[in-house]
This record gives structure tokens, sequence and C-alpha cells, in this order.
């Protein structure tokens, strides 16, 4: 991106404003999941996630560095990406509530690489911790995809603050 203003010529933008047009743009739903050192699954609801190319398949995901799962993150060699299905409202719920153990109760399998791979996905995929970088109030985390299934669902979709699901007709 280039402009010819010079940086600082312009109003400071309210993190309100800033949340309000982000909200515009329609995000997949993802249960973002690694394996403590101990063998405990650890996980948590993420919007922010996107594939960056396809050779190779590099995904990212953003995640505040408020998150009380952040360490297991920093410390883990793989992590998973769970894109939740249009049925799966609950599930996101349930990993967007702090101060309990997410996995209590969930039905998942441990994946090839050993992370929690919450059943009924309709897309899951495994990725290799590449790099970390610092962006704000969060860390961006950019992994390699070794390994994706994909099953049968439609995605659950999440914009203008509300829980959607794909038109009949669009799918």
């Amino acid at each position: 991106m280039s402009s010819d203003k010079p940086a600082g010529a312009f109003a400071a933008l309210s993190g309100e404003e800033f949340r309000r047009a982000r909200g515009r743009f329609a995000a997949r739903v993802t249960i973002v999941s690694v394996m403590d050192g101990r063998g405990t699954p650890h996980g948590l609801t993420v919007t922010s996630f996107s594939s960056v190319s396809l050779d190779p398949p590099p995904i990212l995901i953003r995640l505040g560095r408020g998150a009380a799962s952040l360490r297991f993150f920093l410390a883990a060699k793989y992590c998973g990406i769970n894109i939740l299905g249009e049925n799966q409202r609950a599930v996101s719920e349930h990993f967007a509530r702090q101060g309990h153990d997410r996995f209590d109760g969930l039905e998942w399998l441990p994946g090839e690489t050993g992370v929690p791979l919450p059943a009924g996905a309709p897309a899951q995929m495994e990725c290799a911790a590449v790099r970390r970088v610092s962006a704000g109030d969060h860390d961006i985390f950019i992994g390699a995809v070794v390994r994706a299934r994909v099953h049968k669902g439609e995605p659950l979709i999440h914009f203008a603050s509300r829980y959607r699901k794909l038109p009949a007709g669009k799918r």
C-alpha cells in the first residue's frame, strides 16, 4: 500500500469504529487447539484465521495477548485449526468463555501430530509452527499445514457481531 499523506496526518481511529468496520467482514468460526507438555488439550474460539498461499500452504491465526491459553500456543510445535460447522454455535460459545476446561465433556480425537481435534468440524488442519509476529495487542502465528481433513457440513459464519449460516441457495 502506498499513500502520499505522511503518517500522523489522520485523526486517530477509535477502537469502536475499527470494531464496527471489521465486523462487516464475514469470518469463518474456528477453534484453534494445542496440546501442552503434560498432554492436556487447550483451545479457544478464533475468527481471525486465514490461508496465506497455496504453495506452500501456510495459514495464520491471531491471538490476543490476554488469552489465558496463549502460553501453550507459544510453546507448541503444532496446532489444530478446526473450522466449525453451522450446527456448532454452542461449541464456539463454549470455547469463547474463559475460566473453565474447554475440552471437558467435549468429544475429540488426537490428530497425527497429537493436537486435539474436536469432533464434528467440516474441516480440520494440523499445522507446524513456523513463525510468530508481534502486532499491537495480538500475536500472529504462522503455521505450515501438514495434514488436512474435510468432512460434510457447511461452515459457521460470524458477521456483524452475530452467528450466521450460508443462505440455502448459495451453498
